[in-house]
């Protein structure tokens, strides 16, 4: 299936490119959520008239998310956890949990742009968890662990 990119998509394209992808990736995913649009000869002329538009709102947003990544430059994020005599922790510190307790140290931060590709922290002490803020800006974010008293 053809499909126009309105936006940027990893993996992908930039905003306009004509790509082929499969139908279900396309229906179930790219244009529900506003990515894409089906290149028929009538959504290709809309999207060149939309086209300043669409880049002008696509560098707004590059912009916005490299200011939020300036703003984590010298952040850096504790939670306490309860911990046994090793050093393990009783659970673990999931995607969730970060983000909560970013938002409560000032730091807007959604669930779904912390990554962690080693899993779920389970120990104490620091670890780096990345944040996927957009999709050409990723911020390292050192997590500390402590014990709970």
């Amino acid at each position: 299936m053809e499909i126009i990119l309105l936006q940027k998509v990893a993996n992908l394209g930039q905003i306009g490119d004509r790509v082929k992808v499969k139908s279900g990736y396309a229906r179930n995913f790219l244009v529900p959520t506003g990515r894409a649009t089906l290149a028929t000869a009538t959504n290709i002329k809309k999207f060149e008239a939309q086209r300043a538009v669409l880049e002008e709102r696509a560098a707004e947003d590059l912009t916005q998310a490299q200011r939020r990544a300036a703003s984590f430059e010298n952040f850096k994020l504790e939670l306490k956890a309860k911990a046994g005599t090793e050093g393990k922790l009783f659970g673990s510190i999931g995607t969730a949990d970060i983000a909560e307790a970013a938002v409560k140290a000032g730091q807007p931060v959604a669930r779904s742009e912390v990554r962690m590709p080693m899993g779920p922290i389970r120990t104490l002490g620091e670890h780096q968890v990345q944040l996927h803020l957009h999709t050409d800006v990723n911020v390292t974010l050192v997590v500390t662990i402590v014990a709970e008293e």
